[in-house]
């Protein structure tokens, strides 16, 4: 027997799909500013071994002399990056939805757990609630970059303005560092959260859209029981 279950609240589902393009713009924006003042590679006595982007691919995305326009998105977008997360951060103190996303002092061995499980190095899959303990970790961490991400991009923006954020981050040269990190991170993300929405299959995606997904109920000793609430 199969029943509609609710997973995702309307607050959740809006602030994901929201920060997903934001982000996706920010990134681009981001990359026409770097670009502008490629100054990050390996160099060693005066040979540069290693550049995060040739020349050839910053001529194929026609990217170089887009530093204005590259500016003009990144610092529109920003607001709407900002309000979004700090929203998002207020409903789920509100709503209590942080108890089931803040890790706990369990989160860190279980993660590798379900780590191995996915790798299906292991078979049963640690006990979990609406998330599983990898999942805590990584929401939390992607939080706590956003704040990072316009922590730096202030000292970044304003040096002078905000001199004590930019001497927080370690000045200028080691803000911008922190930032161009921060964006390798998201992009890592992405690419992992990704891959795990195709593995978790079409069900887990519907309810990201929908807030619902559908579950089949056993029955067990003419008692039925959801398979999300089976013992593991």
């Amino acid at each position: 027997m199969k029943k509609i279950k609710e997973k995702h609240p309307l607050a959740i589902r809006w602030a994901h799909w929201v920060n997903f393009p934001v982000l996706m713009i920010m990134i681009w924006s981001g990359m026409l500013i770097y670009w502008a003042n490629d100054v990050y590679s390996i160099t060693l006595f005066g040979h540069t071994y290693f550049k995060f982007f040739p020349e050839s691919f910053n001529k194929f995305l026609d990217i170089p002399f887009r530093l204005a326009e590259g500016m003009a998105f990144h610092f529109l977008f920003m607001w709407f990056f900002a309000i979004n997360g700090v929203l998002y951060v207020l409903y789920t103190a509100i709503s209590g939805e942080w108890r089931q996303l803040l890790p706990n002092r369990h989160s860190f061995k279980e993660a590798w757990l379900v780590v191995l499980h996915d790798l299906h190095i292991r078979k049963m899959l640690p006990p979990q609630n609406k998330y599983n303990a990898a999942q805590r970790i990584a929401y939390t961490s992607i939080i706590l970059m956003g704040f990072g991400s316009l922590f730096t991009g202030l000292a970044i923006y304003k040096p002078v303005q905000f001199y004590w954020i930019t001497w927080l981050c370690g000045g200028y040269h080691l803000a911008r560092i922190e930032h161009f990190i921060l964006t390798i991170g998201y992009v890592l993300f992405f690419l992992i959260h990704i891959i795990q929405v195709i593995i978790a299959g079409w069900n887990n995606f519907r309810s990201v859209i929908s807030g619902f997904e559908i579950v089949k109920e056993q029955p067990i000793n003419n008692i039925k029981i959801s398979e999300d609430e089976k013992p593991v």
